[in-house]
C-alpha cells in the first residue's frame, strides 16, 4: 500500500503544502475556529507583555494537521520575537540542542515539532534549560572531566506532538500551559476555506465551499489542500471558478466522498465488516488484512473514524458501528463477535 501521506486527505504534512505559509495566519485575531485555546494564549501573551518577561513554556497536543506549528509562529508574531523551527528527529545528539539553545536570545521561541520522539540524553539537556535557563556541559573524559553550568537567556519552548502519551512526564511538567487542538466544525473550516479562496485569488461560490469543507475531515490542512486541487481542476474543466457541482466533480474523481473518507478509510471499515463480522477484531489484525501499519491506522486513520461515529475501540477489539454500514451500503449486522481476532 502506498505511503499514508500519499493520500489526498492525509493530516501529515506534504511538499505541497508549502505553499500554504501565505495563507497562515499572522495574529491571534486571525485565526479561525479553536476558540478556547485561542482564549487562553491571549491570556498568556498579555500577562507575558505586562510582566516584560518571556511566556511560559507551551505544549500542543492533538491530530495532525490542526495548527500547531502556524499556533507557534503566531506566538512568535504576537510576542514580536523571533522562533527557531527544529523537530525531535532532527536533534540526534545532545551537542546539536546545545548548539541551538545558546544561539537564542531573550524572549525568543523554540520550537520543536514531534517532541515526543526526542531521544532521552538530549531530553536531559533539555530540562535545565526550561526549568533554570541553564546549559549543562561536560568537560574532558574520564577522572578529568567536569561539568559547567552556562547561563542562557530566558526565552519560551513551544512544542508540538499528535501522541502526548509518549512525552515522558518530567518532559510534560515542565511545560506551563498544555492545550489540545480539536477537530474544526464545519462553520470554521467554511471560513477557512473562504481565507484560502481569497488568499489564492479563486472565486468560488458558498455551496463549493460547502463541498470542501464537509470533506475536509475537520482539519484545516486538508482543507487547503482538496481547496488547490479543486482549483487545478476549475481552471482546466471551467472558467475557474469553484461551484457546488463542479467541487464534487473534482473530489469525487479523487476518491474523497462526501464524508471525508478516502479508499483506506473505507477498506478499513469493509475489512472489519466483511472479513470480521462487524468486529471486535484487533489492530494488528486490521493492519494485516490491509498490509498497512498498525501506527498508522491508529495514528491518521481511526481519530476521524471514531469521531464520525464509523467506529468504537473496546478493550475486546474495533466495531463498526451502524452508521458505518449505513455509509458503505451494508446492511446492519448487529450480532456482535464473542471473541477477539489477535491483537
Amino acid at each position: 500500500m502506498a505511503d499514508a501521506t500519499d493520500r489526498m486527505i492525509s493530516p501529515q504534512p506534504r511538499v505541497e503544502d508549502q505553499y500554504v505559509g501565505a495563507i497562515r495566519p499572522k495574529t491571534l485575531d486571525e485565526v479561525i475556529g479553536q476558540d478556547k485555546v485561542r482564549s487562553n494564549l491571549k491570556i498568556l501573551i498579555g500577562a507575558a507583555k505586562k510582566r516584560g518577561e518571556a511566556m511560559d513554556h507551551v505544549l500542543f497536543y492533538g491530530p495532525p494537521g490542526l495548527g500547531k506549528t502556524t499556533l507557534a509562529h503566531v506566538l512568535a508574531n504576537e510576542m514580536e520575537v523571533s522562533i527557531k523551527v527544529t523537530s525531535g528527529p532532527a536533534i540526534e545528539r545532545a551537542g546539536d540542542l546545545a548548539a541551538i539553545l545558546s544561539n537564542l536570545r531573550a524572549g525568543d521561541i523554540l520550537f520543536i515539532d514531534e517532541i515526543h520522539r526526542l531521544g532521552r540524553v538530549v531530553e536531559e539537556i533539555l530540562y535545565p534549560a526550561m526549568e533554570d535557563f541553564a546549559l549543562d556541559i561536560i568537560i574532558g573524559k574520564g577522572p578529568a572531566a567536569r561539568s559547567i553550568r552556562l547561563k542562557l537567556p530566558k526565552f519560551t519552548v513551544v512544542g508540538a506532538t499528535t501522541r502526548l502519551a509518549l512525552v515522558t512526564a518530567p518532559l510534560r511538567a515542565r511545560f506551563g500551559a498544555l492545550y489540545r487542538l480539536d477537530f474544526y466544525d464545519i462553520s470554521a473550516v467554511k471560513k477557512i476555506v473562504t481565507r484560502g479562496a481569497r488568499v489564492l485569488g479563486v472565486s468560488a461560490d458558498e455551496a463549493g465551499i460547502q463541498e470542501i469543507a464537509t470533506r475536509a475531515r475537520g482539519t484545516p490542512r486538508v482543507a487547503l489542500r482538496l481547496l488547490r486541487r479543486v482549483r487545478d481542476f476549475a481552471q482546466v474543466k471551467a472558467d475557474g471558478c469553484i461551484t457546488g457541482e463542479l467541487t464534487r466533480s473534482a473530489l469525487d474523481l479523487l476518491n474523497v466522498d462526501t464524508s471525508g473518507l478516502d479508499d483506506v478509510d473505507r477498506k478499513v471499515l469493509s475489512t472489519i465488516i466483511e472479513k470480521y463480522n462487524g468486529g471486535p477484531v484487533g489492530l494488528n489484525t486490521i493492519a494485516a488484512s490491509i498490509s498497512e501499519e498498525p501506527d498508522t491506522i491508529m495514528d491518521v486513520v481511526e481519530p476521524y473514524l471514531l469521531q464520525l461515529g464509523f467506529l468504537d475501540r473496546t478493550p475486546q477489539g474495533r466495531i463498526a458501528t451502524a452508521l458505518a454500514y449505513q455509509h458503505l451500503g451494508l446492511p446492519y449486522n448487529d450480532r456482535v463477535q464473542p471473541t477477539l481476532f489477535e491483537e
